[in-house]
């Protein structure tokens, strides 16, 4: 089985790259880079992209691909909204795009996030563009799975990007409290998103508790 993906150097899409290196049943790994990372392994091959928006030269890349895992994203109020469009619109969809050419019916994982809003009428820029995202991919010849996590508790201890991410760490055991509707960790996460890539799941969407859910049956 031949896997691609994209933000494997980020929290969850590091993780997923793990399950795939240990996973027997994959053989080789795409991960698309902006850099090089250094990793090495047999199956891995890094692909240096210098455009997430144009695949147009790099099409050999999404032939014979089984599942596709799109982990790439950027924080709210980190860059301008107009590139924030671009990474969670643009690259999801491009991405797509190049995978549905080259290996139609293949599955696509997005790491979407809780609130998408497919109306793409929210006042929140993370839910309208989300919902874009989903929207744009959904009607593609892909076997199309959104995950909605909540709050994601990052299990590996790592530099928050602001003071609210800070505030929810610590109150993480309250939110995990409250149920299952709220927060998942970040290797729950990547356990649901890899179990939904190779397995399949019964539904397009996967909502925080839906992923809780499969995380249990990866395990």
């Amino acid at each position: 089985m031949k896997i691609i993906i994209t933000g494997s150097t980020g929290m969850i899409g590091s993780l997923v790259l793990t399950h795939g290196l240990n996973a027997p049943q994959i053989t080789e790994i795409l991960s698309l880079v902006r850099k090089p990372t250094g990793q090495k392994h047999a199956k891995l091959k890094e692909i240096v992209v210098g455009d997430f928006e144009d695949y147009s030269k790099d099409n050999d890349l999404f032939k014979d691909i089984k599942v596709a895992f799109f982990c790439l994203g950027a924080y709210t109020g980190q860059v301008s909204d107009e590139l924030f469009k671009k990474i969670t619109v643009n690259y999801a969809v491009e991405f797509a795009k190049a995978l549905e050419k080259n290996s139609p019916g293949a599955t696509l994982c997005l790491l979407s996030g809780a609130g998408a809003d497919r109306t793409e009428k929210s006042k929140t820029s993370f839910a309208r563009y989300k919902g874009m995202a989903e929207n744009q991919i959904s009607s593609l010849n892909l076997r199309f799975y959104s995950l909605r996590p909540a709050y994601i508790y990052p299990v590996q201890q790592r530099k928050e990007p602001n003071f609210g991410y800070r505030l929810l760490r610590v109150l993480y055991p309250l939110l995990k409290a409250f149920g299952k509707r709220y927060s998942i960790t970040s290797v729950e996460l990547a356990d649901a998103m890899f179990h939904a890539g190779l397995n399949g799941a019964d539904q397009e969407i996967l909502e925080n508790q839906d992923l809780l859910r499969y995380h249990s049956e990866e395990t």
